[in-house]
């Protein structure tokens, strides 16, 4: 069947069109960093895709029965109703983003000193972990390594040194499991990793937690990859799997397809009113969370749209879809692709670019040059260890772009305009140049930092 999106669309918005010097003009003012543009200097914008989806129209009906009631709100009610029918969780929260319930659980439930596993820990998780002066600790599958391999749940976290980090004399706070693995490519962690955690845990007495941005991606790709899983739907792998853990964080500006919006969600009372205290003093009384009644109706609409298998498959076909248009111009990328991003391999399209001088980053800037394309580095410069000059001492061990696909935006003839726009880069890779930087924040470092050019 032809790739087709499962909706019509009701509501456009202009892009910018752009000359190569106007862009060149507005990176050097940016400090060559893609954070730094204005999206009106944007044509194609694959920054992110956290709140950076379309509503859809029964989304925004739902807004208008927005309740902004200051405590007790009818949109709460709503929005409790739907979670705790997703995840069986009777003790929920809702916050303004993921962040905000990553700092809320951490500093209820981590210490100084303690161990947080994960198969990976993003950007800001591993932030958050470490304010409180806990440690972040990232187990990654040993699949996860090959990034050519078609290995199915290489987001899975490696199980044999989980075991042994457990049993160790390292105190260990939390286990969080990222699903799908953002900072590993993209990649589902399958549910027999998830069971195998769980019960890991129990026995050592750990909290475990899933960062549940993407839960709806990954069970789709279980109910695709997994043996056993083909006839359940979505919605029931993603309840199978939220019924596993003791909890979770969310940023629902993800697979909530919401602008703003996140969720944090437990079973421990005790735990509960600790965070319960936190989210009243920084974030909003307990029935808002910093967030309108307009938005808690949104996000309980799309928390029930988000499971429709129809628009899973279309997401993941349009993923795949910009994965062989960019194989076909001899771009590689991790594989096999997953749903919310593609990973660019610019450590292998840009080779006489070293590690020190950050090639994804390189890449980067050279899509924005090149076709208005802005996406991020997740390579050296966001993992590698650096001296306090910003010259690099440990490079990260892979040097890859990021492209995240915002949900219902763009369309097939967008990624078509990506994808030829990598081909041209491949023909003259050799003519992109490295980076190097000049500012260089403490925490971070890849939302405020700036660079410069480094001519070969």
């Amino acid at each position: 069947m032809p790739l087709m999106e499962p909706y019509r669309i009701k509501a456009v918005e202009p892009i910018p069109i752009t000359t190569r010097e106007h862009r060149e003009r507005a990176l050097a003012a940016a400090g060559y960093n893609p954070f730094n543009l204005s999206a009106a200097d944007v044509t194609i914008d694959l920054l992110s895709d956290s709140g950076t989806g379309a509503l859809s129209a029964d989304q925004q009906a739902a807004g208008l029965r927005g309740d902004e009631s200051y405590a007790g709100a009818r949109s709460f009610f709503r929005f409790r109703e739907v979670v705790e029918e997703l995840t069986g969780y009777p003790h929920l929260f809702p916050v303004h983003q993921g962040r905000a319930a990553e700092r809320i659980l951490f500093n209820a439930l981590l210490k100084p000193g303690q161990l947080s596993v994960s198969n990976t820990h993003f950007d800001t998780t591993r932030a958050n972990v470490e304010l409180v002066g806990a440690v972040a600790l990232d187990l990654p599958c040993a699949e996860a390594k090959d990034l050519d391999s078609y290995s199915p749940f290489k987001g899975d976290i490696d199980l044999e040194a989980l075991q042994r980090v457990l049993s160790g004399p390292d105190e260990v706070g939390l286990v969080i499991m990222t699903i799908t693995n953002n900072g590993g490519g993209g990649q589902p962690v399958s549910m027999a990793n998830l069971e195998a955690v769980a019960r890991l845990t129990r026995e050592h007495g750990v909290p475990f937690f899933l960062d549940a941005a993407r839960f709806a991606e990954n069970a789709w790709l279980v109910t695709q990859r997994e043996p056993g899983y083909a006839d359940r739907t979505p919605r029931q792998v993603a309840q199978e799997a939220f019924a596993l853990a003791d909890g979770c964080v969310a940023s629902l500006k993800k697979d909530g397809i919401v602008h703003m919006g996140g969720l944090l969600a437990m079973r421990d009372p005790e735990l509960a009113k600790r965070c319960e205290l936190l989210l009243i003093a920084t974030e909003g009384f307990r029935t808002y969370g910093g967030l309108s009644g307009r938005d808690l109706e949104m996000l309980a609409q799309g928390l029930v749209e988000v499971t429709d298998p129809a628009y899973l498959r279309s997401r993941a076909e349009q993923t795949a879809y910009l994965a062989e248009l960019i194989a076909d111009v001899g771009v590689d990328s991790v594989r096999p692709a997953g749903v919310h991003a593609l990973y660019l391999n610019a450590g292998r399209l840009l080779p006489h670019i070293p590690p020190s001088r950050f090639p994804g980053h390189a890449l980067a800037q050279e899509m924005y040059l090149a076709g208005g394309i802005r996406c991020a580095e997740l390579g050296s410069l966001y993992l590698g260890e650096l001296d306090e000059s910003g010259e690099l001492i440990t490079p990260a061990p892979y040097e890859l772009v990021r492209m995240a696909i915002p949900r219902r935006v763009y369309t097939k003839s967008h990624l078509e305009y990506v994808a030829e726009t990598l081909g041209e880069i491949a023909k003259r890779p050799e003519r992109v140049p490295g980076y190097r930087l000049v500012e260089v924040p403490a925490l971070l470092r890849h939302f405020n930092c700036r660079l410069e050019p480094v001519l070969n």
